[in-house]
């Protein structure tokens, strides 16, 4: 079984030369450029949250609030 699935999967280098044959080297590239930066962005950060936001999962706040100059929806008290 692992012998017939070895021959039916092509190497990767070989199925990246038959997408840019298909759709060109440039959309190629892109695609694999978006991939690779949706991959980055699935990792969740806590460090960007909000004292407000970190508060509602039930973190600590930070206590380097007070050197924060950009300014959260988030943070307004009502």
């Amino acid at each position: 079984m692992r012998d017939i699935q070895s021959i039916a999967v092509d190497t990767p280098a070989a199925t990246l030369d038959e997408l840019c044959l298909k759709f060109g080297v440039w959309k190629t590239a892109r695609a694999l450029l978006r991939a690779a930066w949706r991959h980055r962005q699935t990792k969740n950060q806590i460090t960007e949250l909000s004292n407000r936001m970190r508060r509602d999962i039930g973190l600590p706040e930070r206590e380097d609030v007070l050197l924060e100059v950009r300014f959260s929806l988030w943070d307004i008290r009502l």
